[in-house]
């Protein structure tokens, strides 16, 4: 009994192992999966995201699906922790044997899941990161959507530096490898204005104790403080600050403070500054803006569009586009050589663009700033690796 048992565990094993070397996907469903924040400090990004990718997921499977294949996207809440999102990629790719790895939420996570990523060789797709490491990857697994958050700093310095003659910039950032790869960013650019950053705060994931960093940052008498943090912080530190006089700072956030950055602000919006990687989602003048609008509208009852629902569409339709281009016969490895087969505007109202030495899509960073609480564009970045 033991041997047979014994003789069975190897057959599956076998068995397991064959299916992760040849790839190729067996009936009628496409299952995606994803580790993302429904809870913890950057939940509103991982809400939103999933909800938007759902959205197009939904509409091509009411259409038939991608060759006759209903796509499955399975979110599992990490809480934006590292050690959840490994253990929940784990799960999703040994247990439910999904084919890809999507809309991977935040920069340490994605850094803490990236050796799975490789270790089973599953394609990583369209994170909302700004990583370099996801940037300067060969392993030909990973491909994203935005631009790095290296060329939202950039354009943020380059901003307040050149178009508001700031001349003192501060940054305060989450005490992790996402914080201190933006406020090394943060200092790359300041060199190209002979500047340096006169103060910089932490603070650590999850948490809302800055005191001490926000009295420094104040007594700095900065000029500008550049943010790289989630949204509930971000907003929290920005109100603080503003008890505290810094009413003629200027606050520069990059995109993850999210989609609801104003009702964490409680409509305190002067002198905030945000990047984005992706265009107003109410201005339907865009063809990607109508196209989301149109069929954000046929699977949600509220109309509340927001950039993070807005990105988490445009992912899963740039996934979708590779899928059609990968044809009937889908294994992973024609599914990632699809990406750079993809027609330049597979993205309505875009011109994508993936190389050999390019995985990032989109190529535009927008700064934005609010009159009367909405959202208006200053200025619009065009940034080609």
């Amino acid at each position: 009994m033991k041997r047979y048992l014994i003789a069975i565990l190897i057959i599956l094993g076998i068995s397991y192992l064959l299916l992760f070397q040849n790839n190729e996907v067996v009936g009628n469903k496409i299952i995606l999966g994803q580790s993302a924040a429904l809870t913890g400090s950057a939940q509103s990004i991982g809400v939103d995201y999933k909800k938007g990718a759902n959205t197009y997921f939904k509409y091509i499977n009411d259409l038939g699906g991608v060759h006759g294949r209903k796509i499955e996207l399975i979110t599992l809440d990490d809480s934006y922790e590292p050690e959840y999102a490994k253990q929940n990629t784990l799960n999703l790719i040994k247990d439910r044997n999904v084919f890809a790895m999507f809309g991977e939420i935040g920069t340490p996570t994605s850094q803490a899941v990236l050796p799975i990523i490789k270790q089973y060789n599953i394609p990583f797709l369209m994170p909302f990161s700004g990583g370099e490491f996801l940037r300067n990857d060969d392993s030909g697994l990973i491909f994203n959507l935005r631009k790095s958050y290296k060329d939202e700093t950039k354009a943020l310095v380059k901003y307040v530096v050149e178009e508001q003659n700031v001349k003192r910039v501060a940054v305060f950032y989450q005490n992790d490898n996402y914080g201190k790869l933006g406020s090394e960013a943060v200092k790359e650019s300041l060199k190209e204005y002979d500047l340096k950053v006169v103060e910089e705060g932490r603070y650590r994931r999850n948490t809302l104790s800055f005191r001490e960093a926000l009295l420094n940052i104040s007594n700095a008498n900065a000029e500008a403080v550049v943010i790289i943090g989630t949204q509930k912080t971000a907003a929290f530190f920005i109100n603080e600050a503003k008890k505290l006089g810094m009413n003629n700072t200027k606050f520069c956030n990059i995109s993850f403070v999210g989609g609801d950055f104003v009702k964490e602000l409680n409509g305190n919006t002067s002198n905030v500054i945000i990047s984005q990687v992706v265009p107003l989602p109410w201005d339907t003048s865009h063809l990607a803006v109508k196209e989301y609008q149109e069929i954000y509208n046929k699977y949600n009852l509220d109309k509340d569009y927001n950039f993070i629902s807005f990105e988490g569409f445009l992912a899963a339709k740039l996934a979708v586009k590779a899928l059609e281009k990968a044809g009937e016969k889908l294994t992973r490895e024609n599914f990632l050589e699809a990406f750079s087969k993809l027609d330049k505007n597979a993205l309505d109202g875009f011109d994508i663009h993936f190389s050999k030495n390019d995985n990032e899509a989109l190529d535009e960073i927008y700064i934005l700033d609010f009159v009367d609480s909405k959202h208006r564009i200053l200025q619009k970045v065009k940034i080609n690796d």
